[in-house]
């Protein structure tokens, strides 16, 4: 029969809707529980995507003798960290402190005031490499909280205590300036792996905010060993097996350093952030194979990720049925044999396929099977029946049974999609893509906005049409800006400007403390055992610097002070972790970066069929200075006011034909019509 979690809107938790345990969704009903019944709470979490998520739930979650010890002793709840960032992250900090390392599922024990006592992350059915089996730890447990109750109680006393005593102090370290961002280079250079590109060992993370701080360093210093970095990682990403060379797309890390074996789960954050990474080593470069890449990876995006409601859902799993050996296996929808790909190809085109991708009789995962590469020593193959393989490969594994999706909607990765999407569009002259990233904004603004007066805010979620309970959290308000901004630019519509507006005067009113600094979560927002507050970045930017850097684009666009004074404080956390740690920080630094050079502001004026005004427009977003806001529309003069987009105030045709404007804090350039001439204007600012 199915338990509480049967009315979530998670894909995750209706994934343990069926389980014998007798879960409870975060609430305050399940903490009033514990309290009457004198038991501890069991919290677990986890995402839907999440392989070791899935192996834990089978096998302990759907165990009959477990979930009866669970369902007797503890009020069990979960979270979907997905849609509850805010709980992960606070209960993770608490896991972290205590462990020394961190990871999903998350396993941590409360009292009923919600303070942990207990960590873990996954634990195995029985003793395994030295780890407690998961019923072993639940009766040790038990046995501490009825045996020695002062003793729990005083360790969650102190270990809420040490929490709440974190705060960050980083609002008088001024704002970065050029000596810290060379320093922030020089530290990725020595962790800079030279022969695989990235950085550090195994796991490899796809360090998709560093690389546009190197894109941005090399544009706004003409320094040619950050491009190269960029470059270069880019180029062994693309080549390895992290990138799916049949469906285009990326897995969330590698388990090795080569890029060669993924962890096979695909997420939308991940996709969305590399797209533009590519895009914008297309836009520095010209390289053909980045252009191909971040296309590729937008056309996954949408044929894969996009929802009905024309959103875009958050991931698609690791694991998948495998015909082959059966049940759930991870990579079975990716991984090919030598005989598998002769069987779809014929005996010719299967050996030349098995050598231009890697795939060997031994393999290079698990059952003999290889994940597709492109080694740099394959051989040379002609571009038509290379395209031809691929297409054939391709709808063979459409036939595999496929990853589950998990179809909730969030907040703050549609604002990257919507930012990816509305740039690829533009760069490459694809207007389906700017339609797909307008429709995904309009989705946000029709089911996740509320704009009650008294309680404007944004929804985290919503799934099938539906929005979520939860409120959104900072990084959902900076990320949803960015996209509206980029979608503003690239559609010259001014209602997401506007929009854009709403979203970061919330992040002023709710989101910033006295000193400059921000929180994760609204003032307003439920009360946890310690607010987070956090600068890093993980696999997607931090709430932190996301909203920085809205608030200072937002800044360019209207001239706004208070919103500049706001992004330049809020960016004194980068001064003092950048130089130190910035492979954690790395949205940050591109923020700084887009401070240092201006912002530039680009307005474009003309008439909407002229293509001449088309052309600069196109110069204008091809523009590689960090950070540059772009505005297009009809040429006003100064008694029209300022319409939708405040940087055209003023700004009319020059000579009869359309213009560009190209200014910095508002002392403009001379104004040109020559797209050539527009696109010196935007591109790098050198020493």
């Amino acid at each position: 029969m199915p338990n509480r979690l049967a009315n979530e809107t998670s894909p995750y938790l209706l994934q343990h809707a069926d389980n014998p345990v007798d879960w409870w969704p975060w609430s305050p009903e399940a903490f009033a529980e514990a309290r009457e019944r004198g038991v501890p709470v069991m919290l677990s979490v986890g995402y839907s995507s999440c392989h070791w998520c899935h192996v834990m739930a089978h096998e302990s979650f759907e165990d009959e003798l477990a979930a009866a010890y669970m369902n007797e002793h503890f009020v069990n709840i979960k979270v979907d960290r997905e849609e509850r960032p805010d709980v992960d992250a606070v209960y993770m900090e608490a896991v972290q402190a205590a462990t020394g390392q961190g990871g999903w599922p998350m396993t941590v024990f409360l009292t009923a005031d919600a303070e942990p006592f207990y960590f873990g992350t996954y634990f195995p059915p029985e003793p395994r490499h030295g780890m407690p089996s998961f019923l072993q730890v639940l009766e040790g447990v038990r046995t501490a909280w009825t045996g020695r109750p002062d003793e729990v109680a005083d360790v969650a006393r102190k270990i809420t205590q040490d929490l709440a005593g974190r705060q960050l102090d980083y609002g008088r370290a001024g704002t970065p300036g050029p000596e810290e961002l060379a320093q922030a280079l020089l530290r990725l250079t020595r962790e800079y792996d030279a022969t695989r590109g990235g950085f550090g060992g195994a796991p490899k993370f796809p360090p998709s905010m560093v690389l546009e701080f190197l894109l941005r360093h090399h544009a706004r210093t003409g320094a040619e060993g950050a491009l190269q970095m960029a470059a270069d990682t880019c180029e062994a990403m693309a080549r390895g097996g992290i990138y799916d060379q049949l469906g285009g797309g990326f897995a969330r890390y590698s388990v090795d350093r080569e890029w060669v074996v993924p962890h096979f789960e695909k997420m939308l954050y991940d996709n969305a952030l590399l797209c533009r990474v590519y895009a914008h080593l297309w836009r520095s470069t010209g390289s053909e194979s980045a252009r191909r890449v971040a296309l590729e990876t937008a056309d996954f995006m949408v044929r894969e990720l996009r929802t009905a409601e024309g959103g875009f859902a958050s991931a698609l799993d690791a694991d998948s049925e495998d015909a082959v050996t059966g049940g759930h296996v991870e990579g079975a929808y990716y991984a090919w044999t030598p005989a598998q790909l002769r069987e779809v190809l014929g005996e010719e085109d299967g050996a030349l396929a098995a050598g231009y991708f890697g795939v060997t009789e031994e393999g290079t995962f698990e059952h003999g099977r290889s994940v597709l590469q492109l080694p740099q020593d394959g051989p040379a193959v002609d571009a038509e029946r290379i395209a031809g393989i691929r297409a054939r490969l391709l709808a063979a594994r459409s036939q595999r049974p496929a990853p589950g999706r998990d179809d909730k909607v969030v907040a703050a990765w549609n604002g990257l999609a919507i930012a990816a999407l509305a740039e690829c569009g533009a760069y490459f002259e694809r207007p389906d893509l700017v339609e797909r990233a307008t429709e995904a904004a309009d989705l946000l603004v029709r089911v996740h906005f509320d704009a009650a007066a008294g309680r404007a805010r944004l929804a985290r979620t919503s799934k099938d049409g539906r929005v979520g309970a939860n409120a959104g959290v900072l990084e959902d308000y900076g990320d949803v800006a960015e996209g509206f901004l980029t979608l503003a630019a690239v559609t010259g519509e001014g209602v997401w400007l506007e929009f854009a507006g709403f979203l970061v005067d919330l992040v002023l009113d709710r989101f910033t403390a006295e000193d400059g600094s921000l929180y994760d979560t609204a003032h307003d927002a439920e009360k946890l055992i310690r607010r987070p507050q956090d600068p890093t970045d993980t696999a997607a930017p931090s709430g932190w610097t996301a909203a920085a850097g809205a608030l200072l684009s937002y800044a360019a666009h209207t001239g706004s002070e208070a919103h500049r004074t706001a992004a330049e404080r809020a960016l004194a956390v980068v001064h003092a972790l950048g130089p130190r740690v910035p492979r954690f920080i790395g949205h940050g630094l591109s923020v700084a970066e887009a401070l240092l050079d201006g912002p530039r502001e680009v307005a474009v004026v003309g008439h909407p069929e002229d293509p001449a005004r088309a052309a600069l427009h196109r110069a204008a977003l091809l523009g590689a200075a960090p950070g540059a806001v772009v505005a297009v529309g009809e040429p006003q003069t100064a008694e029209d006011g300022e319409g939708e987009f405040p940087l055209l105030a003023g700004r009319t045709l020059v000579n009869g034909l359309p213009a560009a404007y190209v200014c910095r804090h508002f002392v403009c350039a001379r104004p040109t019509t020559d797209p050539a001439e527009l696109a010196e204007q935007v591109g790098a600012a050198r020493p």
